[in-house]
């Protein structure tokens, strides 16, 4: 037996599983164990209805997908919050509901469609200084007025090092729901997982004056490991 095989193949075979298929955020847990019970319900009627709804569990355990990320070891970064495609970048001013100055900053949108990685991730480590949700509308979340009129869950996270850094969940045009995990207070890490968005969504991040842009318009980012910019010194 050679020196590099594993003792026990199947021990080795559900390691190798377990790396391979990522780990599901508990958020999906009832909508995966309704697909289920749905599945065997309509597997006794019909089978080929029993496939459907088999497809469709399997479907909603990915869309739920929460895989393991490393953030870089660099410091002075600000992290990609979500999967997705960087729609816009452009100045805006950060959502009132915060109550910082009315000042325009530097904002990273990523849009993020069905078969994207729907968590969030802390794009730096620090505290939570405030949370603060508003209700609006379900536009199409590749929409430039998304971001004003659209449902919005915003977090306002202050670096270890003193920056200021926005990150705002919005909804989409088939997004209903918003889920924030933190509170005002509490500390994270660049990378944590701190909230998610039930569908098609957006997030953008407001960088703080003097931050350099490490991204382009059109470029996929990875939340938790893309580095979109540097903060200034």
């Amino acid at each position: 037996m050679s020196a590099n095989a594993p003792a026990n193949p199947i021990k080795h075979a559900i390691t190798l599983a377990r790396e391979t298929v990522p780990p599901m955020h508990r958020a999906g847990r009832p909508f995966v164990l309704g697909g289920l019970a749905a599945t065997l319900v309509l597997r006794r009627f019909s089978k080929p209805l029993g496939l459907l709804a088999g497809l469709g569990t399997v479907a909603t355990a990915a869309f739920f997908r929460e895989p393991t990320r490393v953030p870089p070891t660099r410091s002075g970064l600000v992290l990609g919050a979500a999967d997705g495609l960087v729609s816009l970048i452009e100045e805006a001013t950060p959502p009132p509901e915060l109550g910082l100055p009315a000042e325009p900053r530097m904002r990273v949108s990523v849009f993020l469609s069905v078969f994207d990685v729907h968590v969030q991730r802390a794009p730096a480590s620090g505290v939570v200084e405030k949370v603060a949700y508003r209700p609006g509308k379900f536009l199409s979340a590749d929409l430039d007025k998304a971001s004003d009129d659209n449902e919005r869950n915003s977090l306002l996270l202050r670096t270890e090092d003193g920056h200021e850094i926005v990150v705002v969940q919005i909804a989409g045009l088939v997004a209903r729901r918003i889920l924030c995990e933190v509170g005002d207070g509490e500390k994270v890490r660049a990378g944590d997982t701190y909230g998610l968005i039930r569908f098609g969504s957006r997030v953008d991040t407001y960088l703080p004056p003097g931050s350099k842009v490490l991204v382009s318009k059109g470029q996929r980012t990875i939340g938790g490991e893309t580095p979109i910019a540097e903060l200034p010194v």
